[in-house]
């Protein structure tokens, strides 16, 4: 009796310093990770996404798409997949994908004030901040696929009804309890209920194990909502109700969960109890049963997720948002609309990924032709534009010292290149592209803020010069703002009345060109292109005649 005594008191002897060792390494891994965060504070952020991770993220944004969502030839021209990259300081994977849907669906109403008021809070209480970031990071997220994409396929399984399981589970018992009265005929009949619910536990198995890690990444949301919601806070008071009322709705999705749960069961662990409790649940489908439970729970509160989701996502945007103005030094700005005025003013605009930045400003209240030669800066002038105005509208910061203007619908037409899948020309692209810019000015919403780089470049110049002319004509309009680049120092002239010109230029000194890369108001007046030809070691006859050509051109007008 002593020696068992003795074994026991060693089992619980050794579960007890397990437990304590267990709580230890938690407390030692949250002060590495608020260590961590203090010492990133002020830093770009250092998270890295797997590629399969990267491809998940926009399935939030894809499941909320609206009206309003940027489109994809907008996005990847703006180069706004490297921008979210700088922005996204997020812990888990809710807050990930919701900066990502706020940065793809600029608000189109000026109403940041709750946000504002969250960011200012968090930066003035540290432990708070740090409280929430450590609950967010515990949340982390569904792996390399969006929870999304496992929601949008909750109908494809059919076979969850419980009513097969528990009858055959009726059947067993009653033949097992049957063995008793006519032992040789309830025995053959117990073994081939055993045999059958076997064999079918296996074929359902395999069908189930997909759904699992969508069961545990919600156990966890729902974990991390209960966690947020004990925040006695009154900044937070809103968030923390909601979050609550929504985890005590998703309480009974957890709970009897560990059967299906366990990380080891059906695995080589020797685990007496595991071992066990994989023989019961193959006699008697106690995990699968519990698995449809949870399945139906799951499909009917999709809505209380994505809540829960929504709002956790929300408040991580809002730490990453005091993240990334903290890496700032103060390099930046908190925008101000106005629709009633048709001005954009900005002071000191610079791109969000570039390093030693030169900044730049205009107050224009029309639409603007940009010329220069190559690599003189159009190009990323216009990206500054149209990134500025999706910044304030998503996360209510521009990098800059001040920014006035509409709230803006943003589409742009520039870094296109022929559809091989669909057999369309450069030429075919470029104005399919532009024709929904056209179309979009004709739906109800904001003002149309529409960046073209190089119009119509696919074909030829007189063609071009006309057909540009009477779009960027069209382009200009109360519905639209286009701030458009060109090398046709024609359309300077010809949209005089339209267009405002502005300018960027290159200085040829010696073997070398030097760029400014600032802004200048007029049209371009200066041509590097054959000069350049020349300090690349182009031979020098072919640069003179080339000059020659082009002297001969501007006085007469006509080619030689």
């Amino acid at each position: 009796m002593q020696v068992y005594l003795m074994v026991i008191g060693i089992v619980v002897l050794f579960l007890f310093i397990a437990f304590l060792l267990g709580i230890r390494n938690e407390i030692v891994a949250e002060r590495e990770f608020i260590a961590d965060n203090r010492k990133n504070m002020g830093k770009a952020p250092n998270l890295k996404l797997s590629k399969a991770r990267l491809a998940a993220i926009p399935r939030y944004s894809i499941t909320h798409r609206d009206d309003n969502t940027i489109d994809d030839i907008t996005w990847n021209d703006l180069g706004l997949d490297a921008v979210y990259e700088r922005i996204n300081y997020c812990k888990s994977g809710a807050g990930q994908e919701y900066l990502y849907h706020r940065l793809r669906t600029p608000k189109q109403s000026d109403d940041f004030v709750s946000e504002e008021k969250h960011i200012e809070h968090f930066s003035k209480n540290q432990k708070l901040s740090e409280k929430c970031m450590l609950i967010l990071a515990k949340m982390g997220n569904s792996g390399k696929y969006s929870l999304y994409e496992y929601l949008d396929r909750l109908d494809e399984l059919k076979n969850t009804s419980n009513k097969s399981h528990i009858l055959l589970d009726v059947l067993l018992l009653l033949s097992v309890i049957g063995t008793f009265f006519y032992f040789g005929v309830f025995f053959v009949l117990s073994i081939a209920l055993l045999f059958v619910n076997i064999v079918r536990y296996f074929a359902y198995k395999g069908e189930i194990e997909p759904y699992l890690e969508t069961f545990r990444y919600v156990i966890r949301i729902s974990d991390c909502a209960s966690m947020i919601s004990k925040i006695d806070d009154e900044v937070l008071r809103q968030e923390t109700q909601t979050l609550k009322e929504d985890a005590e709705k998703m309480a009974s999705f957890k709970r009897g969960s560990f059967i299906i749960m366990s990380p080891t069961r059906l695995s080589s662990s020797g685990d007496p109890i595991n071992v066990l409790l994989n023989y019961v649940c193959m006699i008697t489908h106690l995990d699968l049963i519990k698995f449809n439970q949870m399945y139906a729970q799951l499909k009917n509160n999709k809505d209380i997720i994505d809540r829960m989701i929504t709002t956790m996502g929300h408040i991580d945007m809002e730490l990453s948002i005091m993240m990334y103005r903290a890496s700032l030094n103060d390099n930046y700005c908190l925008p101000v609309f106005d629709n009633s005025s048709e001005k954009y003013n900005a002071e000191n605009l610079y791109h969000p990924n570039m390093n030693n930045p030169v900044l730049n400003s205009i107050h224009t209240d029309r639409s603007v032709l940009l010329t220069g030669s190559n690599a003189s800066g159009k190009s990323t002038f216009l990206k500054t534009i149209a990134i500025s105005a999706v910044m304030a509208q998503s996360i209510h910061t521009v990098l800059g010292t001040s920014y006035n203007a509409p709230m803006y619908r943003v589409y742009s037409s520039m870094a296109l290149r022929d559809d091989l899948v669909s057999g369309d020309s450069y030429y075919i692209v470029e104005i399919k592209s532009l024709k929904r810019i056209l179309d979009s000015a004709q739906r109800d919403g904001n003002k149309i803020l529409c960046l073209i780089d190089e119009v119509l470049r696919g074909t030829n110049t007189v063609e071009r010069i006309a057909a540009s002319t009477q779009i960027l004509r069209f382009l200009k309009h109360d519905k639209i703002q286009c701030f458009a680049a060109t090398h046709d120092i024609e359309l300077t002239e010809l949209l005089k009345e339209d267009y405002e010109n502005y300018h960027f230029e290159g200085t040829v000194t010696g073997n070398d060109v030097k760029f400014d890369y600032t802004l200048k108001k007029g049209p371009a007046t200066n041509r590097n292109a054959i000069k350049l030809l020349s300090m690349i070691g182009y031979d020098s006859g072919i640069v003179d005649a080339a000059q020659a050509m082009a002297d001969n051109f501007d006085k007469t007008g006509s080619w030689k």
